[in-house]
């Protein structure tokens, strides 16, 4: 049984979305404020977080820049605002996904499955790295290391990488890249592949060896292997 930790002030939303979480057989764990769910997360080591934003004190921000200090766990983002500022800035600190209040039980459900699923087939990878000149990706401890040092990349930076450079020379729409690594297509928004990319590219500058990530002009992206 997966464990969800729900994070949110209001206590409607979070008993909302409690309900609807343990009818479909997940344990869940609330907690209301930042603080809380900092606390929570350390004793009940959930397999995902629901988290929203606007928290008192220690906001949603806060919350998820200190978990991904030690943890890759899934975070899923709830925000009352709809400003892609919003939504960068959360993919950034290494959410996985978000969705915008007011939002359907469902919907939020459909992500959280769709996250879950994509986190087991990780897990089930027997290919742990994969290693290029001056480019290490080890998605088992999630390090990515260029030019012999190990670089800080968020969870997802390391997942989208490690997928595409697992796959050379193959080219994949934004679309795809994000069913395949972020586990859900209809829910997704490519520009969440495009601030990802931007971020990857900022940290392998200079890197580059016989390969690429490179972006092939009106279709998506590619790990290239230069002959």
């Amino acid at each position: 049984m997966s464990k969800i930790l729900v994070v949110d002030d209001e206590r409607n939303i979070v008993e909302l979305i409690r309900l609807y979480m343990e009818k479909e057989g997940f344990e869940t764990i609330c907690a209301y404020t930042g603080d809380e769910a900092l606390s929570k997360f350390r004793e009940e080591k959930p397999d995902l977080i629901v988290l929203d934003l606007m928290l008192p004190g220690t906001d949603g921000w806060q919350v998820c820049r200190e978990i991904r200090k030690t943890s890759g766990v899934p975070i899923i983002m709830l925000t009352a605002k709809s400003e892609t500022f919003d939504k960068v800035l959360g993919l950034e600190l290494g959410a996985d996904d978000y969705i915008t209040k007011p939002f359907e039980a469902k919907e939020l459900l459909a992500r959280v499955k769709a996250v879950l699923r994509r986190t087991g087939t990780q897990e089930a990878e027997t290919q742990k790295e994969v290693t290029f000149n001056n480019l290490s990706i080890n998605i088992e401890n999630y390090e990515l290391t260029i030019k012999g040092a190990v670089v800080d990349a968020p969870p997802k930076e390391i997942e989208l990488l490690y997928f595409l450079a697992s796959n050379p020379n193959r080219v994949y729409t934004r679309e795809q890249l994000l069913e395949e690594v972020w586990g859900f297509d209809y829910f997704g928004d490519s520009r969440t592949v495009d601030v990802h990319i931007k971020r990857l590219r900022e940290k392998i500058e200079g890197a580059e060896d016989g390969w690429q990530l490179k972006t092939v002009w009106g279709v998506g992206y590619k790990f290239e292997i230069k002959k």
